[in-house]
């Protein structure tokens, strides 16, 4: 009994020791430190200090009296928050503490120890003295002679704690040195070890563990927990920076994805905004080169400018998706661009832009063929103007003349016939000026660049022309004054004069006609031309039947004179027409002739070649338009066709897409044909009702179509690997989908989701299906695509990181603060990762915290779009 009674005494002396310094490890962060258990307890004030350290709670402020029951009240104080944590105190009350009971307050201490230091340890479900000894024994496994089974003898020889500490730091120990039979040299190594860079203080005697045949088991614990707790703190520590990082770096690569989409859709934005205003622009250039010019600026942006951006463009709507898809896949809110960078805002604009540009090549066309037109009526007005004036050349001073008074009566007879026949001449050229005046008033209508100067020519030619009328009538007027003094009239002369004046008008016509420019668009135009050419031909005999006559005419005179012997001075009197003018315009006519046959053959030529242009171009049009529907048609079918891997479609699609490219020649030389068609101001073609303008849509159509087609498995590959989707399943939901897609369109209707899931075992009510469209169909568009339909079922079966994990992860970096200092995240996280953190997160708002304290939990909402980052 006696024995027992000091055993007891020296086994409570350890206890002390070991207490101690474990009550000290944990008092020395709130600046003190006991140094009589038995004593420094009793006043309850350290007792209450030591559980707001070790459990990181606040107790009830403590009586500050002196007198005893201030300190029953202390110490009822601390033992209630003890029972508060589900710890049964058996025995222990605050009077034994107050009266220093060394046996109940050691007891308190030990009950203490287990529950804040050892009660939360749990390795694989095991209870905390189990756990703390699986622990121990994993950690010291792969050492050579230590063989943890307890915790008493196992520990006698040092070894398993030197080797606890080289587990985790061998930086402080070279374990390849220890001797197991060196026990005391082991454990004071560990001991000062501990101290010294584990803040772990000394709690036990090497002398009394390898002494003592079964050291004491309370004390080791104790011990050992403070390994558990320096070490496994470490752990979790690294684990939670590993997480932060993890969830950083998605972060960040998303922001960069966002602003590189941001940085892209500006400049295209931007471009479509300069680009517009110059196709917008049709104020109309002067010449036919100016304007043809401008076509082959039009050209120029449709081969070169345009080409590069509509890639930017499809590049874009990709980059969109693929940011979206990682996105949904990192548990993360779906990114909204800037106001007016939505895809729907770019596609939008470059359809403006299209139809813009459709009506500038519209207009531009329009004003070269007006151009044209103008052309060739400012030419014709020219030719026309140039004979009218060449005819009244001295028209007006002849009628002034009054040299009827001085003339004989026979002169003046003479002059009374001439100006009968200059009548007859006036008369014939009524039609001429009428035609140039309606020549001029069509180059007004179609707005000539230079009607002032055709005006001011026509009005001219118009005033000229009402004054020779005036003048002739005054002249007629006074030759009938003078008449009844003539006597004698040259029958001969006079029908001469008559038949030779309209004879000429005639000639003067044909020489204009077959001079006559013409424009004209089709074989069938130029051969109207030619029949009438033939028909003018098919009129020559009786012409020069005619001219035969009138040449017969002045031979009676010549025959008359010489026959009476009359001698013939000077020019017939009656006009001014001699038989050599008439002789020279009849050859002139017939030389004229076969130079219109050959103009109208040249533009038959003319004509015939464009007529193979437009063949050439229809045959080649009417083999790509169909080309290019057939595979629209074929990459559907590949869409949703589910034979073989996701990268088996992707290799496919890749092939399929690079004979697409291949096929791009033929788009070239169909686009020389078109050019060609262009400047041969070819502006219809019968023979194919696909234009330039439908291949180009198509093709742009077709080559967006394949890229979103294999945007759309990548997607589905980064869904299946990042969300351990097998392929098995992905060909599940694709079969169910093709099954519920009606239309084949690649969409299925609210109805034909619905009856999908169902299918597939989900029990929808009303709102249910709501909430479900809400995720599958946020922009309310009425359909449900493959990829949103894939999205969702990799909801249902994916586990993603969340705010709550990100927040406890930082709680353990910021020993279990509610806020994190700048020093600890530098020493936890990656420098990168570190700053990343430092300039987001904001100043924590808390009385308790240091200058400088940031608010890890306001950050870690953000992440998951839960509040403003």
């Amino acid at each position: 009994m006696k024995h027992d009674t000091k055993w007891c005494n020296w086994m409570m002396c350890k206890w002390m020791t070991t207490f101690t310094a474990w009550c000290n490890s944990h008092l020395r962060k709130a600046g003190t430190q006991i140094e009589n258990i038995e004593e420094d307890f009793r006043n309850g004030l350290k007792l209450m200090l030591l559980l707001e350290v070790i459990s990181g709670e606040r107790l009830p402020k403590p009586d500050k009296g002196k007198m005893r029951f201030h300190k029953i009240a202390n110490v009822n104080k601390a033992l209630e928050f003890i029972s508060s944590k589900g710890v049964k105190l058996v025995s222990i009350g605050a009077e034994e503490i107050v009266d220093g009971n060394l046996k109940m307050t050691l007891g308190m201490i030990w009950t203490i120890i287990l529950r804040f230091a050892i009660q939360d340890i749990s390795v694989e479900e095991t209870s905390a003295k189990e756990g703390l000894l699986l622990w121990c024994q994993r950690k010291t496994a792969p050492y050579r002679n230590v063989n943890v089974q307890n915790f008493h003898i196992s520990w006698k020889d040092g070894l398993a704690l030197c080797a606890l500490i080289h587990r985790h730091r061998p930086d402080l120990i070279d374990y390849s040195k220890l001797r197991k039979d060196d026990p005391i040299g082991n454990l004071n190594t560990a001991f000062e070890v501990a101290e010294k860079y584990l803040d772990i203080p000394k709690m036990l005697d090497a002398d009394d563990i390898v002494n003592t045949p079964k050291p004491d088991e309370k004390a080791i614990m104790t011990y050992v927990s403070c390994f558990y707790h320096a070490f496994a703190g470490a752990e979790q520590a690294e684990t939670a920076a590993n997480r932060i990082c993890k969830v950083l770096a998605v972060n960040q690569e998303n922001e960069k994805l966002m602003e590189e989409y941001e940085k892209l859709a500006s400049e295209l934005l931007e471009w479509i905004r300069r680009t517009i205003p110059w196709l917008e622009n049709r104020v109309a250039e002067q010449t036919m080169h100016a304007m043809q010019q401008k076509l082959e600026d039009f050209r120029d942006y449709r081969r070169v400018h345009k080409p590069p951006k509509v890639q930017e463009k499809c590049q874009l709507e990709i980059n969109f998706n693929t940011l979206q898809t990682k996105l949904r896949l990192s548990n993360r809110p779906a990114f909204m661009p800037s106001e007016g960078k939505m895809v729907s805002d770019i596609a939008n604009a470059w359809k403006g832009l299209e139809q813009v540009e459709k009506g500038y090549e519209e207009w531009l066309l329009t004003e070269i063929r007006r151009l044209e037109r103008l052309d060739h009526l400012a030419e014709k007005f020219k030719q026309k103007s140039t004979l009218h004036e060449s005819w009244t050349t001295g028209k007006e001073e002849l009628l002034s003349q009054k040299d009827y008074e001085s003339a004989s009566l026979m002169e003046i007879r003479a002059l009374m016939r001439k100006h009968e026949a200059f009548e007859s001449d006036l008369a014939a050229h009524q039609d001429r000026v009428e035609q140039i005046a309606a020549i001029a008033q069509e180059l007004n209508e179609l707005d000539y660049y230079d009607a002032a100067t055709i005006n001011a020519q026509c009005q001219g030619i118009c005033d000229q022309w009402d004054n020779l009328g005036t003048l002739t009538q005054k002249r007629r007027e006074s030759l009938e004054r003078v008449e009844k003094l003539w006597e004698t009239i040259d029958q001969l002369y006079l029908e001469f004069a008559k038949r030779a004046a309209p004879f000429n008008n005639w000639m003067d016509g044909a020489m204009e006609d077959l001079q006559d420019m013409f424009i004209v668009h089709s074989i069938e135009e130029i051969q109207s031309l030619i029949t009438a050419h033939d028909q003018f031909k098919a009129t020559l005999p009786e012409a020069d039947k005619e001219r035969m006559a009138i040449m017969g005419i002045h031979n009676e005179i010549l025959k008359i004179a010489q026959t009476y012997g009359i001698k013939v001075v000077g020019e017939n009197l009656y006009t001014v027409l001699s038989p050599q003018d008439i002789s020279n315009k009849w050859e002139a006519v017939k030389q004229l002739v076969p130079m219109r046959d050959q103009t109208l053959q040249e533009e038959v030529a003319r004509q015939q070649s464009n007529e193979r242009l437009r063949r050439q171009f229809a045959a080649q049009a009417n083999i790509i338009g169909p080309w290019i529907q057939t595979k629209m048609e074929e990459i559907s079918h590949m869409s949703t066709d589910i034979a073989g891997s996701l990268e088996e479609q992707m290799s496919n699609l890749k092939t399929y897409e690079q004979n697409i490219i291949n096929y791009k020649s033929n788009i070239d030389k169909l686009e020389g044909d078109h050019q060609l068609s262009q400047e041969g101001l070819i502006f219809d073609n019968k023979h194919t009702n696909y234009t330039m303008e439908h291949v180009r849509v198509g093709w742009e159509q077709l080559l967006t179509t394949i890229a979103r087609t294999i945007n759309e498995v990548e997607n589905q590959i980064l869904t299946r690997d990042a969300k351990g989707i097998s392929q098995e399943q992905l060909n599940e939901f694709r079969a169910s989908f093709n099954h519920f897609d009606r239309k084949r369109n690649g969409m299925m209707d609210p109805d034909d989701f619905r009856a999908c899931l169902i299918s597939m075992g989900y029990d929808l009510g009303e709102v249910e299906f709501a909430r479900i469209m809400t995720l599958v169909d946020p922009n309310n568009t009425g359909v449900v695509t493959f990829q949103a339909f894939i999205d969702f079922m990799t909801r249902e079966t994916a586990e993603t990181d969340t705010a709550e994990q990100v927040m406890a992860s930082f709680k353990i970096l910021a020993s279990d603060k509610l806020y994190i200092t700048v020093e600890e995240l530098r020493r936890e996280l990656p420098p990168e990762q570190a700053e990343y953190c430092i300039s987001r997160m904001t100043k924590y708002i808390g009385g308790d915290a240091p200058p400088g304290s940031l608010d890890y939990i306001s950050f870690s909402s953000a992440l998951y779009g839960e509040s403003d980052l």
